[in-house]
C-alpha cells in the first residue's frame, strides 16, 4: 500500500499510537495505531458511507423512526458523523473524539464540517463524556477501535449501564465490534446484562464486523413482513442496502418464520 507522506503523522518516540492517512483507487482511509482501515471515504463522494459496517450501523433505522438527537462516541474519519449531517437535517449530533490529531485529520482530510448548529465535535473521553452527560439522546453510536482492539473503557459494563441511563424511552444504543477481538463475547455479554430489554446482533457484509443494537426499553415483535417493507423505503431514502440487513438479522438473532425477536 503506498502511503501519501503528506499526510502521515509520524508519533513522538514517546507516544504509543501513529495516525495517518492512505489514498488508493480513490479511496481515502484513516489508521490508527496499525494499518488496519479504521475509516474510509471514497473522494469522489465524500458523503456517502464507503466501509461495509458503517452502512450496517445505519439499520438502527429499521426500528427507529427519525432520531433526533445523536451522541457519537470516536469520531474516526466521520463517516456516520457527516451522514447524519447531510441526510438527516432535522437531527444534531455530538461527537467525542479523545485524539485531537484524528479530529484535526477529519476535517482535514475527510471532509468533517466544522462545528455549528447541527454538529458539534469534542476532544474528550468517550467514558467520561457518558458518564458526565446531564442529557438523554435518541442514538448512542460507539465506535471505538485502537489499532486492532476495542478501547478497554468502551468495553466495560459501566460505560454500557451509563449508556442505557442516556438515551430516550424509545432510544438505542449502535456498537461497533470485531468479531475477531478475543474480547467479543464478553463484551456482548455486558451489553446485554447492560440492556435487559433486548438486543440484536447484526454481521455487516465484509465479515468480521458486528454491529451490536441494544434497546432502551423492551421492543415488541417484529414481522418479517413490516420490516421488509420498511427497509425498502428506507432503501430507498437513504440509498443503504436495508433489504439485505433485514437478511442478514436472521443469522444470529431469535426468530421464528414470522417474527424477528430481540
Amino acid at each position: 500500500m503506498k502511503f501519501l507522506a503528506k499526510w502521515r503523522l509520524r508519533k513522538p518516540a514517546d507516544d504509543a499510537e501513529t495516525v495517518y492517512v492512505s489514498e488508493k483507487y480513490g479511496v481515502r482511509s484513516l489508521h490508527i495505531g496499525s494499518d488496519t482501515v479504521q475509516s474510509a471515504m471514497r473522494i469522489a463522494r465524500p458523503n456517502d458511507l464507503e466501509l461495509s459496517y458503517t452502512r450496517s450501523m445505519m439499520a438502527f433505522l429499521l426500528f427507529r423512526d427519525r432520531p433526533a438527537h445523536f451522541l457519537m462516541v470516536g469520531l474516526g474519519g466521520g463517516s456516520l458523523a457527516k451522514f447524519v449531517y447531510h441526510r438527516m437535517p432535522w437531527a444534531s449530533t455530538e461527537a467525542v473524539e479523545v485524539n485531537p490529531r484524528v479530529v484535526a485529520i477529519a476535517r482535514q482530510c475527510f471532509s468533517v464540517p466544522e462545528n455549528d448548529a447541527r454538529l458539534t465535535v469534542v476532544v474528550g473521553n468517550g467514558a467520561e463524556y457518558v458518564a458526565d452527560a446531564g442529557r438523554t439522546y435518541d442514538v448512542i453510536a460507539v465506535d471505538g477501535y485502537d489499532g486492532d482492539s476495542q478501547v478497554e473503557e468502551l468495553s466495560d459494563k459501566a460505560f454500557y449501564s451509563a449508556c442505557h441511563e442516556c438515551l430516550t424511552a424509545e432510544g438505542m444504543l449502535v456498537v461497533n465490534l470485531w468479531g475477531g477481538d478475543r474480547q467479543f463475547h464478553e463484551t456482548l455479554v455486558r451489553i446485554e446484562a447492560a440492556f435487559p430489554a433486548g438486543t440484536l446482533c447484526l454481521p455487516a457484509e465484509k465479515p468480521g464486523n458486528i454491529i451490536v443494537f441494544g434497546f432502551r426499553q423492551c421492543p415488541p415483535g417484529w414481522r418479517w413482513d413490516a420490516l421488509a417493507t420498511r427497509a425498502r423505503e428506507l432503501e430507498a431514502l437513504y440509498g443503504l442496502e436495508f433489504p439485505q440487513f433485514v437478511a442478514s438479522l436472521r443469522k444470529m438473532n431469535r426468530h421464528d418464520r414470522d417474527q424477528l425477536h430481540a
